[in-house]
């Protein structure tokens, strides 16, 4: 096999071990407590506290004419107030949840960011139990809106049961109904944040550790290619910056649709 690359023996560029999720407190090893305390926890903590410090510095002494900080700030959340909530759950009820939505597009951008910042090189995401989390409490909050608007036997009936169709018909349509509405919504939007943040670290993998490998070859000509490889590695990296935004707008884009026909007027 050889002689193990210098760079891999140092721990750089990112490799398999990223998804080796061994806890930072030699302790809390095989304690009771699991692998209590990882690089991944120490990510998801990091962001909590990076985006409640920021909101609290930038709103701490607004002003009329805003600060950078207080304008990105207010940007941040004018956005998500004005074009998901508003815009997609209406303008009185769409400022309810405007808070939690905006909350949930920094958190999930925050941390996907990890994914492209040197030393870190993974997102939280990127691990299925994150986005699963997301996906439930999106799951519960818009199943509490819908039992609160209409009452509990009101909204199941009316998504499981389409007003207007023959009755045999429902053997049909409410399976499916009770599949797409009450399973499938958690899953999907926990499965295509993960998959997205997971194929995006494994391309730039790809290319990082490609680009290592053919610069450690004896062979000159392979590592001339490593420049190639290098190079899509810088432009994965800007396309995956890119798909971070997106996937924290799809995300909070579909939770507050789901809200929205929790509180639709036919149900």
């Amino acid at each position: 096999m050889g002689q193990q690359p210098t760079f891999l023996a140092e721990g750089f560029p990112p490799g398999v071990k990223d998804f080796d999720f061994q806890s930072w407190i030699p302790s809390l090893r095989g304690s009771e407590w699991g692998l209590a305390f990882t690089k991944i926890t120490f990510m998801v903590w990091l962001a909590v506290a990076v985006i409640i410090v920021y909101f609290l510095v930038s709103y701490r002494n607004p002003k009329v004419v805003p600060t950078k900080k207080q304008w990105l700030a207010e940007s941040i959340y004018g956005f998500v107030r004005n074009g998901v909530a508003r815009d997609v759950i209406g303008h009185h009820e769409g400022l309810r949840f405007a808070p939690y939505l905006a909350t949930l597009f920094c958190f999930i951008t925050m941390t996907n960011a990890f994914a492209i910042i040197p030393f870190f090189q993974i997102s939280p995401n990127a691990h299925i139990a994150f986005p699963a989390v997301l996906g439930v409490v999106s799951y519960v909050l818009f199943i509490a809106v819908g039992i609160r608007k209409h009452g509990f036997v009101k909204y199941f009936k009316a998504n499981l049961f389409v007003p207007g169709i023959p009755w045999p018909i429902y053997f049909l349509v409410t399976p499916i109904e009770l599949i797409s509405t009450f399973i499938m919504r958690p899953v999907t939007l926990a499965v295509r944040l993960f998959a997205n943040m997971f194929a995006g670290h494994l391309m730039l993998l790809v290319f990082t550790l490609g680009g290592v490998a053919m610069l450690n070859s004896t062979n000159i000509f392979v590592q001339g290619l490593s420049v190639t490889s290098f190079l899509m590695a810088i432009v994965m990296t800007f396309f995956e910056l890119m798909v971070i935004v997106l996937q924290a707008y799809v995300f909070t884009m579909l939770t507050a649709s789901y809200v929205q026909g929790a509180l639709a007027d036919e149900h």
